[in-house]
Protein backbone atom coordinates (compact mmCIF):
# COMPACT_ATOMS: atom_id res chain seq x y z
CA UNK A 1 0.00 0.00 0.00
CA UNK A 2 1.63 3.11 -1.15
CA UNK A 3 1.48 6.22 1.01
CA UNK A 4 2.71 8.64 -1.36
CA UNK A 5 0.40 10.02 -4.65
CA UNK A 6 1.45 12.95 -6.72
CA UNK A 7 2.93 16.36 -4.86
CA UNK A 8 0.27 18.87 -5.52
CA UNK A 9 -0.65 22.46 -4.73
CA UNK A 10 -3.68 23.97 -4.51
CA UNK A 11 -4.65 27.16 -6.46
CA UNK A 12 -4.56 30.27 -4.16
CA UNK A 13 -6.94 32.58 -5.54
CA UNK A 14 -7.81 36.35 -3.61
CA UNK A 15 -11.06 34.95 -2.48
CA UNK A 16 -9.38 32.39 -1.09
CA UNK A 17 -7.26 34.31 0.49
CA UNK A 18 -9.64 36.36 1.84
CA UNK A 19 -11.82 34.36 3.14
CA UNK A 20 -8.70 32.27 5.18
CA UNK A 21 -7.18 35.17 6.52
CA UNK A 22 -9.75 37.96 6.58
CA UNK A 23 -10.20 37.33 10.20
CA UNK A 24 -6.72 37.30 11.47
CA UNK A 25 -5.73 39.60 9.03
CA UNK A 26 -8.26 41.68 9.70
CA UNK A 27 -8.84 42.59 6.15
CA UNK A 28 -12.48 44.36 4.21
CA UNK A 29 -13.37 44.15 0.15
CA UNK A 30 -13.31 48.16 -0.29
CA UNK A 31 -13.32 47.45 -4.46
CA UNK A 32 -13.10 44.86 -7.46
CA UNK A 33 -15.14 42.30 -5.72
CA UNK A 34 -15.56 40.78 -9.84
CA UNK A 35 -12.01 39.69 -9.90
CA UNK A 36 -12.03 38.10 -6.79
CA UNK A 37 -10.79 34.93 -8.32
CA UNK A 38 -7.77 36.05 -9.47
CA UNK A 39 -4.73 33.85 -8.74
CA UNK A 40 -2.09 34.94 -6.55
CA UNK A 41 0.76 33.20 -8.37
CA UNK A 42 4.27 33.94 -5.62
CA UNK A 43 3.61 33.53 -1.97
CA UNK A 44 5.22 36.64 -0.77
CA UNK A 45 3.99 39.96 -0.88
CA UNK A 46 5.09 43.29 -2.40
CA UNK A 47 4.98 47.09 -1.86
CA UNK A 48 4.83 49.03 -5.24
CA UNK A 49 6.62 52.21 -4.27
CA UNK A 50 8.99 52.05 -7.84
CA UNK A 51 5.91 51.53 -9.64
CA UNK A 52 3.63 54.25 -8.77
CA UNK A 53 6.55 56.62 -8.74
CA UNK A 54 6.41 55.84 -12.68
CA UNK A 55 8.93 52.79 -13.11
CA UNK A 56 7.46 49.99 -13.99
CA UNK A 57 10.04 48.06 -16.16
CA UNK A 58 10.04 45.95 -13.45
CA UNK A 59 7.23 44.93 -11.22
CA UNK A 60 6.70 41.92 -9.12
CA UNK A 61 2.96 41.89 -10.54
CA UNK A 62 2.23 37.93 -9.69
CA UNK A 63 2.24 39.27 -5.96
CA UNK A 64 0.00 40.97 -3.24
CA UNK A 65 0.58 44.31 -3.45
CA UNK A 66 0.57 46.22 -0.13
CA UNK A 67 0.29 50.03 0.13
CA UNK A 68 1.59 51.38 3.36
CA UNK A 69 2.36 55.14 4.80
CA UNK A 70 5.41 55.40 2.25
CA UNK A 71 3.04 54.71 -1.03
CA UNK A 72 -0.11 56.83 0.56
CA UNK A 73 1.94 59.99 1.31
CA UNK A 74 3.52 59.68 -2.14
CA UNK A 75 0.14 59.32 -3.68
CA UNK A 76 -1.05 62.58 -2.12
CA UNK A 77 1.59 64.47 -3.48
CA UNK A 78 0.44 64.05 -7.12
CA UNK A 79 -1.79 65.60 -8.82
CA UNK A 80 -5.68 64.07 -8.80
CA UNK A 81 -4.54 63.15 -12.81
CA UNK A 82 -1.30 61.74 -12.55
CA UNK A 83 -2.49 59.74 -9.35
CA UNK A 84 -4.86 58.27 -12.20
CA UNK A 85 -2.65 57.63 -14.60
CA UNK A 86 -0.46 55.30 -11.71
CA UNK A 87 -3.43 53.77 -10.57
CA UNK A 88 -4.46 52.80 -14.47
CA UNK A 89 -0.83 51.36 -14.77
CA UNK A 90 -1.11 49.62 -11.50
CA UNK A 91 -4.17 47.88 -12.50
CA UNK A 92 -3.15 46.86 -16.18
CA UNK A 93 -0.92 44.36 -14.59
CA UNK A 94 -2.20 40.76 -13.49
CA UNK A 95 -1.99 41.83 -10.18
CA UNK A 96 -4.07 39.26 -7.84
CA UNK A 97 -5.02 42.35 -5.56
CA UNK A 98 -4.12 45.35 -3.49
CA UNK A 99 -4.02 45.68 0.39
CA UNK A 100 -3.98 49.24 2.15
CA UNK A 101 -2.53 49.17 5.46
CA UNK A 102 -3.41 51.10 8.51
CA UNK A 103 -6.69 52.00 7.32
CA UNK A 104 -5.80 54.56 4.71
CA UNK A 105 -8.47 55.66 3.12
CA UNK A 106 -9.09 54.42 -0.90
CA UNK A 107 -8.95 57.27 -3.04
CA UNK A 108 -12.49 57.11 -5.00
CA UNK A 109 -10.56 56.94 -8.67
CA UNK A 110 -8.63 53.86 -7.44
CA UNK A 111 -12.39 52.41 -6.23
CA UNK A 112 -13.19 53.24 -9.88
CA UNK A 113 -9.93 52.14 -11.64
CA UNK A 114 -10.28 48.48 -9.14
CA UNK A 115 -13.94 48.15 -10.10
CA UNK A 116 -13.82 48.57 -14.12
CA UNK A 117 -10.21 46.76 -13.80
CA UNK A 118 -11.66 44.16 -12.00
CA UNK A 119 -8.40 44.20 -9.33
CA UNK A 120 -9.73 43.21 -5.48
CA UNK A 121 -8.97 46.61 -2.95
CA UNK A 122 -8.67 45.43 1.02
CA UNK A 123 -8.20 47.50 3.42
CA UNK A 124 -6.94 46.53 7.20
CA UNK A 125 -6.28 48.26 10.09
CA UNK A 126 -2.31 46.43 10.87
CA UNK A 127 0.79 48.26 10.62
CA UNK A 128 2.50 47.34 7.29
CA UNK A 129 5.13 45.35 8.61
CA UNK A 130 3.16 43.86 10.84
CA UNK A 131 0.78 42.82 7.86
CA UNK A 132 3.57 42.07 5.79
CA UNK A 133 5.01 39.36 8.25
CA UNK A 134 1.78 37.82 9.09
CA UNK A 135 0.81 37.97 5.19
CA UNK A 136 3.92 36.01 4.23
CA UNK A 137 3.30 33.03 6.63
CA UNK A 138 -0.01 32.64 5.82
CA UNK A 139 0.88 32.20 2.19
CA UNK A 140 3.38 29.85 2.85
CA UNK A 141 0.69 27.70 4.85
CA UNK A 142 -1.52 28.35 1.63
CA UNK A 143 0.81 27.52 -1.00
CA UNK A 144 2.28 24.42 1.06
CA UNK A 145 2.00 20.99 -0.52
CA UNK A 146 -1.17 18.77 0.15
CA UNK A 147 -2.00 15.41 0.03
CA UNK A 148 -4.43 12.99 1.55
CA UNK A 149 -3.11 9.78 2.77
CA UNK A 150 -5.20 6.41 4.13
CA UNK A 151 -4.68 5.58 8.02
CA UNK A 152 -5.53 7.03 11.02
CA UNK A 153 -3.96 9.32 13.01
CA UNK A 154 -3.01 9.34 16.43
CA UNK A 155 -0.56 11.70 19.34
CA UNK A 156 1.40 8.72 21.12
CA UNK A 157 3.69 10.22 23.87
CA UNK A 158 3.87 13.59 21.69
CA UNK A 159 4.55 11.32 18.57
CA UNK A 160 2.34 11.85 15.69
CA UNK A 161 1.54 8.16 14.12
CA UNK A 162 -0.38 7.25 11.28
CA UNK A 163 -1.77 3.76 11.80
CA UNK A 164 -2.83 1.88 8.56
CA UNK A 165 -3.72 -1.29 7.15
CA UNK A 166 -5.94 -3.31 4.90
CA UNK A 167 -9.83 -3.02 6.07
CA UNK A 168 -10.69 -5.11 8.68
CA UNK A 169 -7.18 -5.83 10.29
CA UNK A 170 -8.17 -4.07 13.19
CA UNK A 171 -7.18 -0.10 12.72
CA UNK A 172 -10.16 1.49 14.44
CA UNK A 173 -9.56 -1.01 17.34
CA UNK A 174 -6.53 -0.11 18.17
CA UNK A 175 -6.99 3.80 17.66
CA UNK A 176 -10.29 3.39 20.15
CA UNK A 177 -7.52 1.53 22.75
CA UNK A 178 -5.19 4.32 22.37
CA UNK A 179 -7.64 6.90 23.02
CA UNK A 180 -9.07 5.02 25.84
CA UNK A 181 -5.14 5.16 27.09
CA UNK A 182 -5.16 8.65 27.28
CA UNK A 183 -3.95 9.80 23.73
CA UNK A 184 -5.07 12.23 21.44
CA UNK A 185 -7.13 11.12 17.88
CA UNK A 186 -5.73 14.06 14.85
CA UNK A 187 -7.38 12.11 12.03
CA UNK A 188 -9.53 9.04 11.37
CA UNK A 189 -9.30 6.47 8.34
CA UNK A 190 -8.05 9.17 6.20
CA UNK A 191 -5.61 11.79 6.79
CA UNK A 192 -4.74 15.04 5.44
CA UNK A 193 -0.94 15.99 5.14
CA UNK A 194 0.64 19.24 4.34
CA UNK A 195 4.38 20.25 3.74
CA UNK A 196 5.91 22.54 6.06
CA UNK A 197 9.03 23.75 5.26
CA UNK A 198 9.89 21.27 3.24
CA UNK A 199 10.89 19.28 5.43
CA UNK A 200 8.05 18.54 8.53
CA UNK A 201 4.46 16.73 7.40
CA UNK A 202 1.48 17.94 9.20
CA UNK A 203 -1.43 15.64 9.48
CA UNK A 204 -5.24 16.99 10.32
CA UNK A 205 -8.52 15.62 9.58
CA UNK A 206 -11.23 17.37 7.50
CA UNK A 207 -13.15 19.73 9.12
CA UNK A 208 -16.34 18.09 8.74
CA UNK A 209 -15.31 15.24 9.90
CA UNK A 210 -12.98 16.34 12.92
CA UNK A 211 -13.65 14.28 15.82
CA UNK A 212 -15.55 11.42 14.90
CA UNK A 213 -14.14 7.80 13.99
CA UNK A 214 -16.07 5.09 12.30
CA UNK A 215 -16.26 1.83 14.84
CA UNK A 216 -17.27 -1.45 12.76
CA UNK A 217 -20.38 -2.71 14.37
CA UNK A 218 -21.12 0.73 16.07
CA UNK A 219 -21.30 3.36 13.98
CA UNK A 220 -19.54 6.77 14.12
CA UNK A 221 -18.61 8.23 17.58
CA UNK A 222 -18.08 11.58 18.54
CA UNK A 223 -14.32 11.34 20.56
CA UNK A 224 -14.61 14.69 21.84
CA UNK A 225 -17.99 14.02 23.07
CA UNK A 226 -16.79 10.73 24.64
CA UNK A 227 -14.00 11.28 25.86
CA UNK A 228 -13.40 14.78 26.82
CA UNK A 229 -11.35 17.85 24.83
CA UNK A 230 -8.08 16.38 25.43
CA UNK A 231 -8.92 13.33 23.34
CA UNK A 232 -8.68 15.06 20.20
CA UNK A 233 -5.82 17.67 18.73
CA UNK A 234 -6.51 19.61 15.35
CA UNK A 235 -3.38 18.52 14.11
CA UNK A 236 -0.36 16.97 14.33
CA UNK A 237 3.86 16.34 12.66
CA UNK A 238 3.62 12.81 11.65
CA UNK A 239 6.61 11.25 12.80
CA UNK A 240 6.10 7.61 12.41
CA UNK A 241 3.99 5.60 10.21
CA UNK A 242 2.48 1.91 11.62
CA UNK A 243 1.68 -0.67 9.08
CA UNK A 244 -0.67 -3.59 10.43
CA UNK A 245 -0.01 -6.59 8.89
CA UNK A 246 -1.80 -10.11 8.67
CA UNK A 247 0.37 -12.58 10.43
CA UNK A 248 0.96 -14.46 7.33
CA UNK A 249 1.97 -11.74 5.62
CA UNK A 250 4.91 -10.45 7.73
CA UNK A 251 7.68 -13.29 6.98
CA UNK A 252 9.86 -10.18 5.49
CA UNK A 253 9.75 -7.86 8.41
CA UNK A 254 12.93 -7.19 10.42
CA UNK A 255 12.84 -9.07 13.46
CA UNK A 256 15.75 -7.20 15.48
CA UNK A 257 15.61 -3.15 13.95
CA UNK A 258 18.92 -3.17 12.77
CA UNK A 259 18.26 -0.75 9.68
CA UNK A 260 15.64 1.65 10.46
CA UNK A 261 12.77 1.65 7.75
CA UNK A 262 11.03 4.87 5.78
CA UNK A 263 8.60 5.87 3.35
CA UNK A 264 8.07 8.87 1.39
CA UNK A 265 5.53 11.34 1.89
CA UNK A 266 5.38 14.48 -0.42
CA UNK A 267 8.77 13.49 -0.50
CA UNK A 268 9.78 13.81 2.92
CA UNK A 269 11.24 10.40 4.14
CA UNK A 270 8.88 9.21 7.43
CA UNK A 271 9.69 6.19 9.74
CA UNK A 272 8.05 3.50 9.17
CA UNK A 273 7.77 0.23 10.99
CA UNK A 274 5.28 -2.71 10.31
CA UNK A 275 3.56 -4.64 12.96
CA UNK A 276 2.35 -8.28 12.57
CA UNK A 277 -1.58 -9.13 13.31
CA UNK A 278 -3.15 -12.17 14.83
CA UNK A 279 -5.12 -12.84 17.68
CA UNK A 280 -3.85 -11.91 21.21
CA UNK A 281 -1.58 -9.22 20.43
CA UNK A 282 -2.15 -5.93 22.18
CA UNK A 283 -1.63 -3.80 19.24
CA UNK A 284 -2.12 -0.31 21.25
CA UNK A 285 0.59 -1.46 23.49
CA UNK A 286 2.63 -2.40 20.76
CA UNK A 287 2.62 0.87 19.31
CA UNK A 288 2.95 3.17 22.52
CA UNK A 289 6.07 1.22 22.45
CA UNK A 290 7.04 1.82 18.81
CA UNK A 291 6.09 5.40 19.45
CA UNK A 292 8.55 5.36 22.47
CA UNK A 293 11.75 3.66 20.65
CA UNK A 294 10.62 6.62 17.96
CA UNK A 295 11.54 8.88 20.54
CA UNK A 296 14.85 7.34 21.36
CA UNK A 297 15.92 7.10 17.58
CA UNK A 298 15.08 10.23 16.85
CA UNK A 299 17.93 10.95 19.15
CA UNK A 300 20.35 9.03 17.40
CA UNK A 301 20.12 5.64 19.64
CA UNK A 302 19.50 2.04 18.32
CA UNK A 303 18.80 -0.75 20.82
CA UNK A 304 19.49 -3.56 18.44
CA UNK A 305 22.79 -1.83 16.83
CA UNK A 306 23.97 -1.11 20.88
CA UNK A 307 23.39 -5.29 21.17
CA UNK A 308 25.18 -5.72 18.31
CA UNK A 309 27.99 -4.00 19.11
CA UNK A 310 28.42 -5.84 22.51
CA UNK A 311 28.30 -9.23 20.84
CA UNK A 312 30.85 -8.16 18.56
CA UNK A 313 32.90 -7.13 21.21
CA UNK A 314 32.29 -10.03 23.10
CA UNK A 315 33.40 -12.20 20.42
CA UNK A 316 36.49 -10.06 19.94
CA UNK A 317 37.75 -10.51 23.34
Amino acid sequence: MSARKKIKRDKVTARRFFEDQSGPLQMKLIAGKSGIERTIIEPTVNRPSLALAGFTKYIAYKRIQVIGNAEAYYLKSLTVNERIKRYKKLCSYKIPCIVFTRNLTVDKQLKCIANESGVPVFQTPMITMRFVNLATIELDLLFAPRDTVIGSMVDVHGIGVLIRGESGIGKSETVLELIEKGYSLVSDDVTKVTLLDGREIIGTSSELSREHMEVRGIGIINVGAMFGAKSVRTEKRMDLVVTLKAWKESDDIDRLGMDEEYIKILGVKVRHISIPVRPGRTLARLIEVAALSAKLSASGYNPARELNDRLIAKMST
